[in-house]
């Protein structure tokens, strides 16, 4: 693993140089036009659960000894609060704001090495499961993309990712934790995948859906084609297929207990002066929903993601790390705010399979979808909100034309690694045939 990383990086010195260049160019945006752009304004950037404004008013709550979620304007996390909200407080707004996005910047930056590394971690397998198979062509062409510092850069280079940061949404730290989970899975490091899943979902909730790739990823290894088989020597005799650790499997779960219980304590600490864990459950959950018909928008709004979860797990469990860009992608379409950081980290996470999706349809039609709905978005909101000379129906058109292409992407997305897998079979040689 090491050796194939480091001729990767070695063979491809361009990626540390454009990932410093992407750095830079937030810290330059943050420190000369900290005003000038403002996008924290954006209902697409920053969100009643994502907003730094918010954050900062929860927090000059508390620090006034009253509960941060009086007032109904703070509805995320006490440890986000608790970590975030010191920055913001007794600071001028320039001075504080350049702090928060120094914070966010170094979670983009991480955010980036890890889904680097995850992408080597996959090549490498896919690299020996293809010999293993003997789908050499296959090897060869998977050899010659650094899908890892590929889907990076993509990462670190996307505008949806740039415009989250500079709006000083708290996305940056969700996708962090989300990321964060699928490497200790792809590692198999059971307690650092357990605290990722549990800190994303603690954060935004939604991640809890992840726990399905995960458990693949930590029972039976990396994604490999054409099914989840592992060929691997034994003693000269044939192959065997690598068993399900059931152990790791139930290690996780354990670990993932003992962070969530670890979770809540912390939050009620943090909240024993002012109210108890309840209002923190409650004020997050009203900030889903209507207070009107409470129960059938939370049912509208949260339980109908869990209709795609088994069927799309049965299909792609030889996959998890794809499996898990797919949940990624589907639960940043249906959750009910979502914003475009959300839409960052699954594109991001989308690079980690450009060699298995290069014959993907419609991948200009989408490119041209994606970037004519966000340019049309702030014009339209502008007409509605600003000059009076739309309505509302024509934000709303725009926001159901990117869910739409959104739906597209996963679609085909799914189709397009299905059909490379069918391709991989067809390509495998009659000895790995009759082996599997």
């Amino acid at each position: 693993m090491e050796e194939s990383s480091g001729k990767t990086t070695k063979k491809h010195p361009w990626f540390w140089s454009s990932a410093v260049a992407s750095i830079v160019l937030r810290l330059v945006l943050i420190v000369y036009f900290p005003n000038t752009l403002n996008f924290s304004s954006r209902p697409e950037v920053s969100t009643p659960i994502t907003s730094l404004r918010r954050l900062a008013e929860g927090y000059w709550l508390k620090q006034s000894s009253m509960s941060p979620y009086a007032g109904s304007m703070y509805h995320g996390s006490p440890l986000l609060l608790s970590i975030l909200g010191p920055l913001t407080g007794d600071r001028g707004e320039g001075q504080s704001h350049l702090l928060c996005g120094l914070a966010f910047v170094i979670a983009d930056f991480i955010t980036a090495i890890l889904i680097r590394a995850i992408g080597q971690l996959l090549q490498v397998a896919d690299i020996q499961s293809l010999k293993s198979l003997g789908a050499s062509k296959f090897s060869k062409t998977s050899e010659n993309f650094p899908a890892g510092d590929i889907a990076a850069l993509v990462y670190l280079w996307n505008p949806l990712t740039i415009i989250t940061c500079l709006g000083y949404s708290t996305s940056p730290i969700e996708n962090l934790m989300i990321v964060l989970s699928l490497y200790g899975a792809c590692r198999r490091l059971v307690p650092l995948a357990a605290f990722g899943l549990v800190m994303a979902s603690h954060l935004s909730l939604y991640p809890v859906i992840l726990i399905i790739p995960l458990v693949l990823l930590i029972g039976s290894g990396l994604d490999t084609p054409p099914r989840k088989l592992f060929l691997q020597p034994n003693h000269g005799d044939g192959y065997k297929k690598t068993n399900f650790s059931w152990r790791r499997v139930v290690l996780f779960f354990l670990w993932a207990s003992v962070w969530a219980l670890y979770v809540l304590v912390l939050c009620s600490i943090s909240l024993k002066e002012y109210s108890g864990l309840g209002e923190m459950f409650k004020r997050y959950f009203f900030a889903e929903v209507f207070d009107f018909f409470r129960d059938f928008f939370l049912i509208v709004f949260h339980i109908n993601i869990l209709f795609m979860v088994l069927p799309l797990a049965i299909r792609l469990h030889h996959r998890p790390c794809f499996l898990a860009f797919v949940y990624i992608a589907i639960s940043s379409i249906l959750k009910s705010y979502p914003s475009v950081g959300d839409s960052a980290l699954y594109l991001g996470l989308l690079g980690l399979f450009v060699n298995a999706l290069a014959d993907m349809q419609f991948s200009f039609f989408l490119f041209s979808g994606y970037l004519g709905t966000l340019l049309l978005s702030p014009v339209m909101h502008n007409l509605w909100i600003w000059r009076g000379t739309g309505n509302a129906n024509f934000y709303f058109a725009t926001a159901m034309a990117y869910a739409c292409f959104q739906i597209i992407l996963v679609v085909e997305s799914v189709s397009s690694m299905l059909n490379h897998d069918r391709a991989l079979k067809k390509g495998a040689t009659p000895v790995a045939k009759k082996i599997q």
